[in-house]
């Protein structure tokens, strides 16, 4: 449980570099560029912090990281260019999945065993609360003024499920 706990919470937050490093090549000189930038440098903080979780544990990464990479940037670089609400529409939908997919983690090592897991039950608390305040800064910077943003906040939702589920296995 722990080794693909792990893998996919990388594989996540190497997915949301990408996905800002995208957000920053097309709008980083942009008003909304430091914004971004600052999100974004907390992801970084996060991805650091799980590569040094998977090295203590000795759980390697997904092998998927090229697509994660590729498909990752590609996401944040095709929604920026929709404008800062598109930017932001991306933010709010990929930041709902994280922070949902983190409770179910914390949950689950609230049943397993809290006091065998208590320092990472509260990285992945603080990293969640992050991306709820992600997810927030999404909403107060216009992403539902994105024309037709409940059909991209569910198709970007969908992708995040299935990368989720793909990067727990392999």
């Amino acid at each position: 449980m722990l080794d693909s706990m792990l893998r996919v919470d990388h594989a996540g937050e190497y997915g949301a570099n990408r996905i800002y490093a995208g957000q920053m090549a097309v709008l980083g000189r942009s008003p909304t560029g430091p914004l971004i930038q600052q999100m974004w440098d907390q992801e970084k903080k996060h991805l650091q912090k799980f590569n040094e979780i998977l090295a203590d544990n000795r759980v390697r990464p997904t092998l998927l990281l090229p697509i994660w990479n590729a498909a990752g940037f590609l996401l944040g670089a095709s929604t920026a260019l929709l404008g800062k609400e598109g930017a932001m529409a991306c933010t709010v939908a990929v930041e709902e999945s994280i922070s949902e997919h983190y409770n179910s983690q914390i949950r689950a090592l609230m049943e397993k065993d809290p006091d065998r897991y208590i320092e990472l039950l509260q990285i992945i608390k603080e990293f969640r609360d992050d991306e709820m305040e992600h997810h927030d800064t999404g909403l107060e910077h216009d992403a539902e003024s994105v024309p037709g943003y409940w059909l991209l906040k569910n198709a970007i939702q969908l992708g995040c499920k299935a990368a989720i589920y793909v990067s727990e296995r392999v």
